[in-house]
């Protein structure tokens, strides 16, 4: 038998690495509520009560029904998305949404032009700051598009629904995709915007790129505003969706 001073030293012990820990966590993810933002043809999420309240037999109990596109609010873009024969959802190994993150700021550019698309200078400026971008990163795009989250119209361009036409946003450029993917080996790329490729896109180059190499992306993450440039591991979570093409997603990053 253990002396009690022992278990009292361990209680408090994992009692203050548990505190640190929780300080250390930023959830990355907005919530999933009717009015969470989706794409203009999407379907959107909806939460119906099937059961709440007090039971006859005196306990709390409920119970909900949820349904929405796969690609609503902050969510996963499977390889198989844009590109046939490549992983879909439920066949992404959890080792490559897990790794390092690197959090390229281009609020600068953005603020200049809103449908900028994160190109090599905007790399060459970050990995002249922090260093190469190490091989399995996943690389994810700072453009302070959080701002302007649950305002349809400034988040993508109009609140016109099913209006595709007119979508205004950052993204990633071509040149940019190629080389994370050739020269240094990502593992997944992301955005705070409603999608990889920048608004205007009218053939989603990026996502073909991206899905092609069978690199998942990650759309409307939030947060990134609390993130180092580098240092964070980012974690994220897709529901796993057999088939899928995407899937909502639950993303955070432990601190360094």
């Amino acid at each position: 038998m253990r002396p009690v001073g022992f278990l009292l030293c361990v209680t408090l012990f994992a009692s203050s690495a548990h505190a640190a820990d929780a300080k250390k966590l930023i959830d990355m993810t907005y919530p999933f509520a009717e009015d969470t933002l989706h794409w203009p043809t999407a379907k959107p999420f909806h939460l119906e009560k099937t059961s709440e309240g007090r039971t006859a037999a005196g306990y709390w109990y409920s119970a909900y029904e949820y349904s929405g596109a796969e690609h609503v609010g902050t969510h996963l873009d499977a390889p198989f998305h844009f590109a046939e024969g490549k992983w879909t959802t439920d066949q992404i190994p959890l080792a490559r949404t897990i790794g390092p993150g690197v959090i390229i700021d281009v609020r600068s550019a953005v603020g200049a032009d809103r449908d900028h698309r994160l190109n090599l200078q905007d790399i060459r400026a970050w990995e002249k700051r922090f260093g190469r971008i190490p091989k399995e990163s996943i690389v994810l795009m700072y453009s302070g598009w959080g701002k302007y989250w649950g305002n349809r119209k400034q988040y993508f361009g109009t609140d016109e629904p099913g209006d595709v036409a007119n979508l205004h946003f950052p993204g990633f450029s071509q040149e940019a995709a190629e080389f994370l993917i050739k020269q240094r080996g990502v593992k997944a790329v992301g955005v705070d915007t409603p999608s990889i490729d920048h608004g205007p896109s009218r053939d989603f180059i990026v996502h073909q790129i991206l899905g092609g190499a069978n690199v998942p992306i990650f759309e409307n993450v939030a947060a990134l505003d609390r993130l180092p440039a580098k240092g964070a591991t980012i974690f994220a979570i897709p529901m796993k969706i057999k088939g899928g093409s995407g899937a909502p997603l639950r993303i955070f990053a432990q601190l360094p």
